[in-house]
């Protein structure tokens, strides 16, 4: 080998390293990317969208990335955002008189053109998402079990097909709403917070019978399928449990919609802890008014709950606090008691070591507003702008909150 050869073997080698540690770190990076692109289920529907199995990174998600990692932002959907930013514009800061809730489906002069219009195709959306959810509800056969089949498959198992049987639509959930009027929560999709806190159907001549329709309520079940693992578990606490809420009236109770809502869409809960202050003979409870599908997971516990922290028939004391953050926790909180129900709202909105813990939450909010005056003035406490700041609180941090009825 001669002189030049040799001298020039060094700078050749350093320039081989330096181009192969460069590929190396490029395909590293690369490679990184997807995975988290991956990890995060980032993809987009035919239309340009955020597919609804692929949009939101669940909380055990963020949790195996980071131990520290904050809540993923939630977004409103305009028309809430609206509400948000003009209480005092609308009435709702009023603690003095009762604040109207139905005019903004009413009329663009209590709003403006552009959050009348965006209302009035949310309205047409509502029932599409409606009928579409019926027709799952007369389906014989609802979707298996979920957590049945992810503990039986174990890690082994196509999650992201698994969860595709709980699509309302080919294109996902948001497909039925063209409107674009749902607000994202790590739970997925679900419906704008919005006076009259119930179905705006409530607002139409005659829509007294609306007053108690739950299927207003948006529920993302395929995003909340993806966030389960297979040592998840499915738990329901329902503080305010009458099973004979309506009954004499020929409605099914509010609970039971709700409860088969998530049955049909392959969601078993594997402990439904009911809390009633009414008292009432188990043998009705069991033999009467309870569906005997329901056997196995239901807790009939005929007592009063205390917003005391430290009282252990606090419930978000003694039971949501045992449960972990990958479990999937549902709570209902109507009671018809304001002077415990917005302390423990509040408890759960400012304690993180419980609202980390809970998913969705029902609160039937008992405030000043003109709609339901008949119901609710022996017991309203405060605005309806305070309601909405709990409830967009309570999504801030990551709990997917619903008016109740």
């Amino acid at each position: 080998m001669n002189k030049a050869t040799r001298t020039r073997s060094p700078g050749n080698s350093k320039a081989v390293i330096f181009f192969g540690a460069l590929v190396l770190c490029i395909i590293v990076a690369t490679i990184s990317i997807l995975q988290e692109k991956i990890y995060r289920g980032v993809s987009c529907d035919r239309d340009g969208g955020v597919d609804s199995s692929s949009s939101f990174s669940s909380k055990a998600t963020q949790k195996a990335r980071d131990g520290n990692a904050e809540q993923q932002e939630y977004i409103p959907a305009s028309t809430e955002e609206y509400i948000m930013n003009h209480f005092e514009e609308l009435g709702y800061n009023n603690t003095f008189e009762n604040s109207k809730g139905c005019p903004i489906w009413e009329t663009p002069e209590a709003s403006t053109q552009e959050n009348y219009d965006n209302l009035q195709a949310f309205l047409k959306d509502i029932y599409e998402y409606s009928n579409t959810m019926q027709k799952e509800l007369d389906v014989d056969e609802p979707i298996p079990d979920f957590l049945k089949t992810m503990r039986r498959e174990g890690h082994s198992i196509n999650q992201t097909e698994l969860c595709k049987a709980a699509r309302p639509h080919p294109e996902g959930l948001q497909a039925l709403f063209p409107s674009h009027q749902l607000s994202q929560t790590p739970s997925g999709y679900v419906e704008p917070l919005l006076t009259p806190m119930r179905h705006p159907e409530f607002c139409q001549e005659g829509g007294a019978y609306n007053a108690f329709r739950v299927d207003y309520i948006i529920h993302d079940f395929e995003r909340m399928c993806l966030n389960l693992k297979p040592h998840s578990r499915a738990i329901f606490v329902d503080m305010g449990a009458s099973l004979e809420f309506h009954v004499s009236q020929g409605v099914p109770p509010p609970i039971m919609s709700l409860l088969n809502s998530f049955e049909k869409n392959g969601f078993h809960f594997d402990h439904i802890y009911a809390l009633e202050s009414t008292k009432a003979d188990p043998n009705d409870v069991y033999k009467k008014l309870l569906p005997e599908k329901f056997f196995p997971s239901y807790h009939w516990i005929n007592t009063g709950v205390s917003s005391d922290p430290k009282d252990r028939l606090n419930p978000l004391r003694s039971i949501i606090s045992k449960f972990e953050e990958d479990d999937l926790i549902i709570v209902k909180l109507d009671i018809d008691t304001s002077q415990i129900e917005v302390p423990l709202a509040k408890q759960l909105l400012e304690d993180d070591t419980i609202n980390k813990l809970v998913d969705h939450f029902y609160f039937e909010h008992h405030v000043q507003l003109y709609e339901m005056k008949h119901a609710w003035d022996k017991s309203w406490v405060g605005s309806v702008q305070e309601s909405f700041e709990l409830m967009n609180g309570l999504r801030n941090k990551g709990v997917a909150a619903h008016f109740w009825v």
